[in-house]
């Protein structure tokens, strides 16, 4: 597994990213709305927003990606998370489940396939928000 910060951010992220690359150096991977499958079920006006970025330098590392949720707005407090990557359903369920003990049940998303791979999230009892992923057709949740 691997477990990162992760920064949500209200349609700068691609600007955000670049300017803390300016300052950290290393590589910067940023993939749009537009480039994914889910790209052509997104109205025109979200295309240019992120849906994954990943800046590395040396031993620093983390996440972020633009507010892209329907029904939930962007607050302090709810802008910086934890992301945990993991290859398979089973790695990320086993921490998911026991993460959503007491969880806030307005804010959870349970595991499921999407197009770019697992997904899943929550803000656990203590109000820290989780993002999980994993690989596309990794054995996602064999129960369904």
């Amino acid at each position: 597994m691997n477990l990162t910060p992760f920064l949500l951010f209200d349609g700068n992220c691609a600007e955000a990213m670049a300017f803390y690359q300016s300052c950290l150096g290393g590589e910067l991977t940023i993939v749009r709305l537009g480039d994914t499958p889910m790209g052509t079920h997104a109205p025109p006006g979200q295309q240019h927003k992120v849906t994954y970025a990943c800046l590395k330098s040396g031993s620093a590392e983390f996440s972020a990606t633009d507010w892209l949720h329907p029904t939930r707005a962007p607050k302090p407090g709810n802008t910086v998370a934890v992301y945990l990557q993991a290859e398979d359903y089973a790695e990320l369920s086993a921490v998911f489940d026991k993460l959503a003990v007491g969880a806030n049940q307005d804010l959870l998303d349970d595991l499921r396939e999407m197009p770019f791979g697992i997904y899943g999230h929550l803000a656990d009892r203590y109000g820290v928000h989780w993002f999980f992923r994993g690989a596309a057709g990794r054995d996602a949740n064999p129960d369904e």
